[in-house]
């Protein structure tokens, strides 16, 4: 009987450790599902600042900017969007000055949407899109 119980017993003591250890590996398991993808850095956060630059690949340039995100419509003049290359950014620049202009981008006008089709543009990048598309139309 002693040796029947010391079976029984040392089988579930395996039973047990076996349990603990599947345990163990489905709570690794899950938190590695449940993670985080991403993180949020907000503008001006010190803390993480330097890795966002870093991860989006540094500052972009007022062309990198357009040839991303602008000249899409830009190019093309769609919907009324003043065409690079010709005198509709002129006209736009002395009516409504380069401040306005940035403004107008920043939070949509007309038939464009906030930052056009960049929404992960800094204010900085919208006013180097808009000077480079200003440049380039002179």
């Amino acid at each position: 009987m002693k040796t029947l119980f010391a079976k029984a017993s040392a089988a579930l003591g395996v039973l047990a450790l076996s349990v603990s250890i599947h345990a163990a590996t489905s709570d690794e398991a899950i938190i590695e599902r449940i993670k985080p993808v991403g993180s949020v850095c907000l503008q001006g956060d010190e803390s993480c600042g330097t890795a966002a630059a870093a991860a989006a690949g540094g500052a972009r340039s007022g062309a990198d900017i357009v040839a991303q995100a602008c000249a899409g419509c830009h190019n093309a003049g769609v919907l009324g969007a003043p065409k690079t290359g010709t005198g509709d950014w002129a006209a736009r620049l002395d009516e409504k000055g380069l401040d306005m202009l940035v403004t107008n981008a920043i939070n949509g006008i007309g038939n464009m949407p906030a930052r056009g089709t960049c929404g992960d543009c800094s204010d900085d990048e919208i006013k180097l899109a808009i000077e480079d598309m200003i440049a380039n139309s002179q």
